[in-house]
């Protein structure tokens, strides 16, 4: 399995981001994530559009987009306009998520869905023909630096099974406590895409945090 690191920002030095997004290009990253809170759905503000539009420049990465929001459908045209290359959003939200993904898909971009730690993985079965992903939330949405979540590998390994049942080559992302102990767990349970902030940014050789991940 092609395993891809998505480095997230919401750990790097915002004094320097620049900076920061060019190490994790040198690093040899694959993905930069883009952690999106509005105060709403999560208990937390992170930063949005402008960020983004101002820091697309400096990084050559594909940008992956997380909306932990309310109202994702308002805001896809924005965050991809800005620079977005794949937003996934939330299952947990009121709006029709088929309609979600079809707005994404419209901008060119690919679409995914997240689950929180314990809302039901197979919650999305149904959705998974039309995704490019799955992200599965290994701590709980809102704040960086948590411990990783263990019973989130059952929900990782069901997953994994039913895109292989189905023959789709849908990725599986985790996010949350991701360091050189965890992404071995849950690349063995299944996933292929693996986020992780802290770990990456807080390291004095990003290249070897990477490597380790991998």
């Amino acid at each position: 399995m092609d395993i891809k690191i998505s480095a997230s920002i919401l750990s790097a030095d915002f004094g320097r981001l620049a900076d920061e997004l060019r190490r994790a290009e040198a690093a040899g990253c694959d993905m930069i994530h883009f952690d999106v809170m509005d105060g709403h759905f999560v208990p937390n503000l992170s930063y949005g559009v402008p960020v983004l539009k101002s820091i697309r420049k400096y990084c050559s990465l594909p940008f992956d987009v997380h909306l932990m929001i309310t109202d994702p459908l308002d805001y896809i045209d924005a965050f991809a306009d800005a620079g977005a290359d794949h937003i996934t959003f939330h299952e947990e939200i009121s709006e029709d998520p088929r309609e979600v993904i079809k707005k994404i898909r419209s901008r060119g971009i690919t679409a995914g869905i997240s689950v929180k730690p314990n809302t039901p993985v197979e919650s999305v079965y149904e959705l998974i023909d039309l995704l490019d992903m799955v992200l599965v939330m290994t701590v709980e949405p809102g704040f960086g630096g948590q411990g990783f979540i263990s019973h989130t590998l059952d929900k990782i390994s069901a997953l994994r099974r039913e895109i292989e049942r189905r023959g789709l080559k849908t990725d599986i992302e985790v996010d949350g406590g991701i360091d050189a102990s965890t992404s071995v767990l849950v690349k063995n349970a299944g996933a292929n895409v693996l986020v992780s902030g802290s770990y990456l940014f807080k390291a004095k050789d990003m290249a070897a945090a990477a490597k380790a991940l991998r």
